[in-house]
């Protein structure tokens, strides 16, 4: 018997399709996405990004976000963001 997923299995399974589905198609891969924001962001600021560090400011960004109360969308994207992180870590 297949059990259905509870809210937050869903909430993952969308994540994990956002980051490895039609993001990558739009925006390239996430070294290569995160890579030019890292880039960008090291000449606004004057200090170096890493692929590694967008993937927790970005996190941080959706958390931002939830602080003014819950919305799917940020959740879901600030798991992706995570486990992008994670990712890139290896």
């Amino acid at each position: 018997m297949n059990k259905m997923p509870n809210k937050g299995e869903q909430a993952l399974m969308e994540a994990a399709a956002l980051i490895t589905g039609p993001r990558q198609t739009t925006y390239g891969s996430p070294d290569e996405s995160f890579g030019k924001i890292a880039k960008l962001w090291a000449m606004y600021k004057g200090t170096e990004f890493t692929p590694y560090d967008v993937t927790y400011m970005l996190f941080l960004l959706k958390v931002s976000r939830l602080m003014n109360g819950y919305h799917e969308d940020s959740n879901r994207d600030g798991m992706g963001y995570l486990a992008l992180g994670a990712e890139m870590a290896e």
